[in-house]
């Protein structure tokens, strides 16, 4: 209840919720993709990481975002709380993909894998290369043994950012798992 309060609150203080993302932001957000595929070190690649990490704040309504970094410094202590800030989030920008990561982190960690997975689908769906997003997939897929949805959900982290740490030694980890050890 108190969320949905501070949504009205928010609403009221910031009327132009709903405006268009600006074509120059997409423009740079293909670029860091673009520039993470071919990052020549993991130093390189984190910078980049830094900056889409900015963009992807940026691409959130202020007041969503509140309420998203809200919800991360609630989950630990008041899961429940999180979640009815995720929501209310959504309910200010429904196009955000982050929103809905955030919202599947807080799933997640109530042991709801069906609606976490429903929320990264969304993610997803939003932006096919927000690769935080098939990280989490990953991450639920291994946490319910589903050794080659995690393998599969991991190639794409890997497709989009190759450069990740560890990224190479978890592939390889997961290819045994779901693969078996003779490969």
């Amino acid at each position: 209840m108190r969320a949905l309060a501070l949504i009205a609150a928010l609403t009221l203080a910031v009327p132009a919720l709903a405006q268009p993302r600006p074509t120059s932001r997409a423009a740079e957000f293909d670029a860091l993709y673009g520039g993470l595929k071919v990052a020549p070190s993991t130093e390189t690649a984190a910078k980049i990481e830094t900056r889409l990490h900015q963009l992807w704040a940026l691409s959130i309504a202020p007041s969503a975002l509140l309420l998203l970094n809200r919800a991360t410094r609630e989950l630990p202590e008041a899961p429940q709380e999180a979640l009815e800030d995720t929501e209310a989030a959504l309910v200010l920008d429904p196009a955000a993909p982050e929103g809905y990561h955030r919202r599947a982190l807080v799933r997640f960690s109530l042991g709801d894998y069906p609606g976490a997975l429903a929320d990264l689908a969304e993610t997803v769906k939003r932006e096919p290369r927000y690769f935080p997003a098939w990280q989490t997939m990953a991450r639920i897929a291994e946490q319910r043994e589903d050794h080659k949805a995690a393998l599969t959900a991991w190639q794409k982290v890997l497709e989009l950012n190759p450069k990740i740490p560890n990224g190479e030694d978890r592939l390889k980890s997961l290819t045994r798992k779901a693969l078996g050890d003779d490969t």
